[in-house]
């Protein structure tokens, strides 16, 4: 960072902000493109809200920027009928790391999610949820938290595009009021559906393969508990030059 100066925040509320393809490029940048929704939607979610269409759903994009630049992003969802906050994207540029910048943006969009709960369903926050790829290092550190559940079954985020496959992610679940060790197969069920259909906008979730996999995986198990650790790929080692 130049000088003394800091990062700047704030949220992203209107679909003609200047800023969104310099935000949506930093994720581009950071994101497989199977992972990559495409700049569009977000201007219509943006459009939606600005034209009140939305009932117990918020959509919350946050940055960072600094000298005209935007070096940080976390985007989300809050669901009101399953009364959680979804993960969307969390991107910081390589000369914002080391600043906070992305610790900032988690909290900002938590408090968002928190405000959300109380406004629009007057209950606190049930939980925050989000997708995490199995051979990320990040993963390990969740599992640790006990306020965490790197939940044990076969995740499989939706094909973004034609063409694209189904990714296989590792679905997390971080209870506000209290820890939990597992959860139950029906709630997680509802979950998927809410996610597929809100989230992914897909109108019939159950059309597809990939979602009808989820549910046979669930089949049996009354309760999910979490991804072991040791099921976890180790985190790369440096090469040496």
């Amino acid at each position: 960072m130049a000088g003394k100066s800091l990062p700047t925040y704030r949220e992203i509320v209107h679909s003609t902000d200047p800023a969104i393809r310099r935000v949506h490029d930093l994720v581009r940048r950071t994101f497989h493109s199977n992972k990559l929704i495409g700049i569009h939607e977000w201007r219509d979610s943006l459009r939606e809200q600005e034209a009140g269409l939305w009932t117990d759903i918020r959509w919350h994009l946050q940055i960072a920027e600094h000298l005209g630049r935007v070096v940080g992003v976390a985007s989300g969802m809050y669901l009101g009928n399953i009364n959680m906050g979804v993960v969307g994207y969390l991107a910081v540029s390589a000369r914002a790391r080391g600043l906070g910048v992305g610790s900032r943006l988690r909290a900002r969009l938590r408090t968002s999610f928190h405000r959300d709960a109380r406004k629009l369903v007057g209950k606190p926050l049930e939980a925050v949820i989000g997708e995490v790829r199995r051979d990320n290092p990040w993963l390990r550190a969740l599992v640790r938290n006990d306020r965490v559940l790197a939940l044990d079954f076969k995740y499989l985020q939706p094909k973004l595009r034609p063409g694209d496959k189904p990714v296989s992610l590792v679905l997390y679940y971080e209870g506000i009021a209290r820890p939990l060790r597992r959860l139950a197969s029906a709630r997680i069920r509802t979950i998927l559906y809410t996610t597929w259909r809100r989230i992914y906008r897909i109108a019939r979730p159950l059309a597809h393969a990939e979602f009808r996999r989820m549910l046979k995986d669930l089949e049996g198990r009354a309760f999910i508990g979490e991804v072991p650790l040791g099921d976890l790929p180790l985190p790369a080692r440096p090469s040496r030059s």
